[in-house]
């Protein structure tokens, strides 16, 4: 019977049971593993045999399973760290031993007993291999792993007694190694350490076999299952093309997920883990490693060439924002994938992170192509009420000013891509954006072509209008919507000042025809010198003449609109200055020189302060103009 207090074993209930995982130990081939390390030759005396091969046979059959129950019940690891020391220990040397026997007396029955006990001593560490892998499953979970700081596993290592010496760790070296270390960590040190002392020992024992075949399966399983959390499943292209939009995105939204879980926590602490157990053994690290993470691995890159592969079937249920977000997850990745999955047997799996940065990039730059031809294609002619910005300039600018968000990656999809022919741009598109070494990023000269396939679209769309003044307000504002998005965006820093500067000027250009043929015949009602002398009967024929026109100019521009202040300000004080000083001297000098009483009424219709007021008022078109109107006086006033 166990003593009391001794702990028992209890396997998690995940786990099959160890028979599930073992078989009798015997030495494996040397096809697969490594040759057990030669151990150096020392001279034993016939007694010195005697000792070693005595004190072996009492710990390793006291903790023989087939023959002690309390062996059966218990760990060696986790009753006594001291007495697990001792038969690591114990092993070593009961194996240097036979390496004297067989190099000095081959037909020496002391081999025969030295070999029953290895072996059994073999099953006992094969069990406790098993027994720490199972039960620290929370403890050596991927995630618990990679989130250890280094030094916590440096000191770890440092604190542990020398395993070719036949040490293993205890409780105390660990803690007095990183007493800041929390207890999760410090468990979780523990059991890689041990798990290293006991594939050291098997490994250097010829063992290697049985302790990869139990280190594989468990450690696959963990592997398995987290991806399995992760949302990360086998899907066919024809299962994600009958998906729908919103399925398609939660989709690509968990897979996102999945990837920089499993690269930061999942493999990443796998790998840590592998490197660590097995640090004896580049072989055996290397064929864990592969074996545990390669299907997985492959699963979770091969989602986006099936939902690729689904794109060119149908791109309308594909946001290419989801896309880049696809393509930034692994650009941003692969530094650590390519170190977790450095091994030469990997380089599958790093083919397979690779490939889909290929096939994303055609299908971004083929959307792209898809987007200039809609802007090019958009046959609506409705317009812009009162000259406004267009639906159409409102769509193109979100969307380019979120795709510069994803400049970083924007790059290198678009750097093969060729620029449009130049036989189709006007002369003046060359000349921006500027750089200063004269070689303009590709990714610059596709921003600005779109921006002027836009602008081609909006004069287009221009002709629409009736009045030929609101055209050009309309381009004035649509272009300086534009600039807005440009200055509030990405778009700044790849078509450069250069570009804005340019494109401000012919807004102005806009605003200035605007004006001329909006306000043109109003300004030509007054005279060039509003203080010359002139009869009362011509000073009536221009106050009749500024009345019409000032009437039939604010009646048709009044549902004008100019969405941007800083132009709209700008527009109603070029205005003000032009008319409302010259009609102020105008009035001043001839109100009453039209007659009293209701002459003055019949013919001065208008005071300076009444056009302040109703300058104020444009450009606001269908906006409440209440509580506001004192104030658009004041900034009218010269």
């Amino acid at each position: 019977m166990p003593k009391k207090g001794m702990r028992s074993l209890c396997f998690h209930s995940k786990s099959p049971s160890f028979a599930a995982y073992s078989s009798s130990p015997s030495r494996p081939s040397s096809v697969s593993f490594p040759t057990p390390r030669r151990v150096p030759v020392t001279n034993f005396t016939d007694a010195m045999i005697e000792d070693i091969i005595g004190n072996a046979a009492v710990l390793v059959m006291k903790w023989n399973p087939e023959t002690s129950t309390y062996a059966k019940v218990t760990s060696l690891f986790y009753e006594s760290k001291k007495e697990a020391q001792q038969f690591i220990r114990c092993v070593t040397e009961l194996q240097k031993a036979m390496h004297f026997l067989v190099s000095e007396d081959p037909t020496s029955e002391k081999i025969v007993h030295a070999q029953s006990l290895m072996e059994i001593a073999m099953k006992r560490l094969q069990k406790e291999f098993y027994q720490i892998l199972s039960m620290n499953r929370a403890h050596l979970d991927p995630e618990s792993v990679s989130t250890r700081s280094r030094s916590s596993v440096t000191s770890a290592r440092s604190s542990t007694s020398d395993y070719d010496d036949g040490g293993a760790t205890t409780d105390d070296d660990v803690r007095f190694a990183g007493e800041s270390i929390s207890e999760v960590e410090h468990v979780s040190s523990v059991a890689m350490a041990d798990l290293k002392s006991i594939a050291e020992c098997m490994i250097s024992s010829g063992y290697a076999k049985e302790c990869v075949h139990i280190y594989k399966i468990i450690r696959k399983s963990i592997i398995d299952e987290g991806m399995y959390k992760l949302g990360v499943e086998r899907l066919s292209s024809s299962q994600i093309h009958k998906m729908d939009r919103e399925v398609l995105d939660l989709r690509i939204r968990s897979w996102l997920n999945a990837v920089k879980m499993s690269i930061s926590t999942l493999f990443k602490g796998e790998r840590i883990l592998c490197d660590h157990v097995f640090a004896s053994s580049a072989s055996i690290r290397e064929s864990c490693f592969t074996h545990i993470s390669r299907e997985a691995a492959t699963l979770l890159f091969g989602f986006p060439q099936v939902l690729v592969a689904k794109s060119k079937k149908s791109s309308s249920s594909l946001d290419v924002f989801r896309l880049l977000d696809m393509y930034t997850s692994i650009s941003e990745a692969w530094p650590e994938i390519d170190s977790i999955f450095s091994f030469e047997s990997t380089a599958a799996v790093r083919s397979q992170a690779l490939n889909p940065l290929i096939k994303l990039s055609e299908s971004v730059r083929s959307m792209l192509s898809d987007f200039e031809s809609t802007i090019q294609k958009d046959s609506s002619k409705s317009v812009a009420q009162g000259g406004g910005v267009h639906d159409l300039t409102l769509r193109v600018m979100n969307y380019l000013s979120l795709l510069t968000d994803y400049s970083n990656v924007l790059v290198d999809i678009v750097t093969d891509w060729p620029p449009p022919a130049k036989s189709s741009l006007p002369e003046s598109y060359f000349d921006s954006p500027h750089s200063e070494d004269g070689q303009v990023p590709v990714i610059s000269l596709r921003m600005a072509w779109l921006l002027l396939v836009l602008l081609c679209k909006l004069d287009d769309k221009a002709k629409h209008y009736k009045d030929v003044s609101l055209s050009y307000l309309f381009l004035a504002n649509n272009l300086q919507y534009m600039i807005s998005k440009v200055r509030t965006s990405n778009l700044q820093y790849l078509l450069g000042e250069d570009w804005i500067s340019k494109h401000e000027t012919k807004v102005r250009q806009f605003a200035e025809n605007y004006e001329g043929l909006a306000w043109g015949k109003v300004f030509a009602s007054l005279p060039e010198n509003p203080t010359a002398e002139i009869s009362p009967e011509e000073a009536r024929l221009i106050f009749r003449n500024f009345n019409f026109s000032f009437e039939e100019a604010h009646r048709k521009q009044r549902t004008s609109v100019v969405l941007d202040r800083k132009l709209r300000e700008e527009m109603q004080v070029s205005i003000a200055k032009k008319l409302v000083s010259a009609y102020r001297e105008f009035y001043d000098a001839h109100r009453l020189t039209v007659g009293g009483g209701r002459n003055v009424a019949l013919y001065v219709r208008f005071a300076p302060e009444d056009v302040e007021n109703h300058l104020s008022d444009l450009f606001f078109g269908a906006m409440d103009l209440d509580g506001s109107s004192s104030h658009r006086r004041s900034s009218l006033r010269l």
